[in-house]
């Protein structure tokens, strides 16, 4: 049997393009931030809160890939045991 192969690496445009969403998105929120007419208090509050989901983003991220990478596992173990059942298999073996 043939083992499926993982195709789902990401090219160097979509990563890049990626990033700069990214970090284009986080830069825009923080001057929108900074330029907010008011008390430094409040923009401060605003900035942690970005801080926060910014970092909390990255930790579901990894969580997500963390899991689906030990699917993964999980799968190519038990494809691996199928694979030895039938290889060890003779259909012409007598029983008893």
């Amino acid at each position: 049997m043939d083992t499926p192969n993982r195709s789902s690496k990401n090219t160097t445009a979509f990563y890049a393009q990626s990033a700069i969403a990214f970090g284009l998105a986080l830069f825009t929120m923080l001057v929108a931030i900074f330029y907010l007419p008011g008390e430094p208090w409040p923009k401060a509050f605003l900035a942690l809160g970005t801080v926060f989901l910014t970092t909390s983003a990255f930790s579901l991220a990894k969580c997500v890939r963390d899991a689906q990478e030990s699917q993964y596992v999980v799968s190519r173990l038990d494809q691996a045991r199928v694979d030895r059942i039938l290889a060890d298999h003779d259909p012409w073996k007598e029983v008893g």
